[in-house]
């Protein structure tokens, strides 16, 4: 094990999609010996996108952990996709590193994702170094890119690094630089002492220069900014030696907080090897070799192979076989893990992503992570009757492996369905379904959730009188039918007196009458909002019974609807969008146009937060639409508010195709 933590950095890649992360990442590798060949995405042989979906597109879709060791230094990074789809994997990824590098396409500047990614490290108060990358393409300009990085995210970042005419300097060797001084400046911004030798001398002495540039990195007062052409290596090391000069090491990360489970106090857990264990898993893959496979980071302590842990978060004892080290696809075997590094472990029984593993002398747990809610659904049907049977295995194994995707049953429309970020996120999991498991699925819109409701009171008989020989049938009721407020749902009330229904038919005709509930006699959706009363009857000695007073109830109920002025009801959702100021106009347009209305609107830095009601079936496609109108900068949540009586131009088109549907069932039958 390397229990040297100065020795160590632990970081993670990321930035907009197609910005050139996989290639920084092969370059790394192939710089520091971990390879002997410089992976290209172009021909699928990087070691860190190796799923066949990720080469097929040519861009990242899972993160990739990925190490190597440079002069006695051992790096472990972890390469996280860009597209807004899988920002799971970031959020995941931010919790297990000490700090981010931030890559930017200097042909196309700062985007949408280079925003996300720098607000979530900022979230997780990680140290951030940006790298300006594809300066072999034509019309790019590092200046200028790192000016736009210094507008749009922070004015703190200062390059490292210059690039002219296509030659790379180290300005913190090139003292002549004029970039030089503003380094020297900013370092001694940082620091009292530091600012008053600056301007004593003019400068700084070179061995507290370095101190407190690191402590000024650490501490987010300076981002340095470095260019590279990762495609053929170029910057790689630079970057190198920037990662193991100015980046915090182990022993420099910041200390991790979790809760004392015996005192149930916080804690602070510093990065040490002679200390008890402190790890949590931020991953779970399905090894097609080893099986699940949990991926975590210690924090303090270590792990050896064929040891055991305590799960406290389970409140189990866990059984450690092989720790591996993860370098893409390939699983590494190795003695163990310690502070700082990020193993893999197969089988564990009860373990899960998010789950806290320590001593059992001393249990922790670490907070839960927070993820984006999934904001793009879709239903999900088998093509033939074998793809039946293996739904279930497939989505169970991918909802453990990614936290945003989700998996529910809607209990009126009775479909399966699948949630994510977008609809790249779920077109991949259908893709994966069917790759890994054979199981083969339809996408569809997903049904809306429609109620019926009446909007007027009325009194109704439902009389069922059956003779054919023998004993007959006979049930006799009189309601009356009345609405009530949204969200009361059904409400029955018996008002029978003098005995004109025996007592033990009273139950058979609420029986009948929920059993009508179920289907409405506009387009078949369940009717709610409603109080039957039963007022009145009559029976026969003989001929009365449970199935004859559970039809009348069923009859007099249908009657009651025809009459009293049914109307279809559809959810109405609450939704809090946020969008770059510059966008509101469109966003709150479009909500207009999505029959929703603008409840109020709050303002969030340089950001808008739009809080309005839209109904549901306005909604199935937002994730989409929002990221068109905002440039992909805008996002939202979604909850259920109430329910609302559709519009009569509507609700007869949602008839009209109900009624269609109904026709097309028939046939087939």
């Amino acid at each position: 094990m390397r229990e040297d933590l100065t020795k160590k950095r632990i970081f993670l890649l990321c930035g907009h999609a197609q910005s050139g992360k996989t290639s920084i990442s092969e370059s790394i590798l192939f710089k520091c010996g971990a390879s002997t060949r410089l992976g290209k995405v172009d021909d699928g042989t990087t070691i860190s996108d190796y799923e066949e979906d990720e080469k097929a597109r040519k861009s990242s879709i899972n993160m990739s952990i990925l190490y190597a060791e440079h002069k006695g230094n051992f790096l472990q990074f972890i390469d996280v996709p860009g597209y807004l789809d899988f920002i799971g994997e970031l959020v995941s990824a931010s919790k297990a590193v000490d700090f981010g590098v931030i890559v930017v396409d200097a042909s196309s500047g700062v985007e949408v994702g280079t925003e996300k990614a720098w607000d979530i490290l900022r979230r997780e108060n990680l140290p951030c170094l940006f790298i300006v990358n594809k300066l072999d393409k034509e019309d790019t300009d590092y200046k200028k890119t790192v000016e736009d990085i210094r507008n749009t995210l922070t004015k703190k970042a200062i390059p490292f690094v210059s690039f002219e005419n296509g030659k790379l300097s180290n300005i913190l060797k090139e003292k002549i630089n004029p970039a030089y001084g503003n380094i020297i400046e900013t370092v001694a911004e940082s620091d009292d002492a530091l600012l008053n030798e600056y301007l004593d001398k003019g400068t700084i002495d070179e061995k507290e220069l370095g101190v407190a540039l690191k402590k000024a990195i650490i501490n987010s007062q300076i981002f340095p900014v470095i260019p590279m052409v990762a495609i053929n290596a170029t910057g790689t090391d630079a970057l190198i030696d920037l990662l193991l000069e100015v980046m915090p090491s182990v022993a420099e990360s910041t200390a991790q907080t979790a809760k004392n489970l015996k005192s149930n106090e916080p804690v602070k857990i510093q990065p040490k090897v002679a200390a008890p264990l402190a790890a949590q898993v931020f991953k779970t893959v399905i090894d097609p070799f080893v099986g699940q496979l949990n991926i975590f980071r210690v924090f303090s302590g270590k792990i050896a192979s064929n040891s055991e842990v305590f799960n406290s978060t389970k409140g189990e004892k866990e059984k450690i076989s092989q720790i591996y080290l993860p370098q893409g696809k390939q699983q590494n075997a190795a003695d163990g893990v310690c502070a700082g590094e990020i193993g893999a472990v197969a089988k564990l029984r009860s373990t899960q992503t998010q789950d806290t593993l320590c001593d059992a002398a001393l249990p922790l747990e670490f907070p839960i992570v927070e993820f984006p809610a999934p904001s793009y659904s879709a239903s999900v049907k088998p093509k033939t009757r074998q793809d039946e049977d293996k739904i279930s295995a497939a989505l169970s194994r991918l909802t453990s492996e990614d936290p945003t995707f989700k998996v529910s049953r809607d209990p009126q429309t009775k479909e399966l369905i699948i949630s994510g970020m977008g609809e790249l996120h779920l077109n991949v999991i259908i893709e994966r379904m069917k790759r890994r498991y054979q199981a083969n699925v339809e996408l569809g819109t997903p049904k809306v959730a429609y109620l019926e409701t009446v909007t007027r009171s009325v009194k109704v008989q439902g009389k069922h009188k059956k003779q054919s020989g023998g004993r007959g049938q006979y049930g006799d009721v009189w309601i009356e039918l009345e609405p009530l407020p949204r969200g009361k749902g059904f409400e029955f009330v018996d008002k029978i007196f003098g005995g004109a229904i025996p007592r033990n038919f009273i139950p058979s005709v609420e029986k009948g009458i929920r059993k009508a509930l179920d289907e409405g006699i506009l387009a078949g959706y369940p009717v709610a909002d409603i109080r039957v009363t039963l007022v009145d009857g009559s029976y026969h000695d003989v001929d009365s019974s449970d199935i004859a007073f559970q039809i009348a109830g069923s009859m007099a109920f249908k009657k009651a609807l025809e009459q009293a002025g049914s109307v279809l009801l559809e959810p109405i959702m609450i939704v809090e969008i946020m969008v770059p100021d510059e966008f509101t106009g469109q966003v709150t347009g479009d909500i207009n146009s999505r029959r929703g209305r603008v409840l109020g609107m709050d303002s969030k830095g340089k950001s808008s937060v739009v809080k309005a009601q839209i109904p549901m079936v306005e909604m199935f496609k937002y994730a989409s639409d929002l990221r068109s109108v905002t440039g992909g900068r805008g996002s939202y949540t979604m909850i259920f508010s109430h329910y609302e009586i559709v519009p009569a131009r509507l609700a007869q088109i949602v008839i009209e195709g109900a009624k269609k549907e109904a026709d097309k069932l028939a046939k087939v039958e």
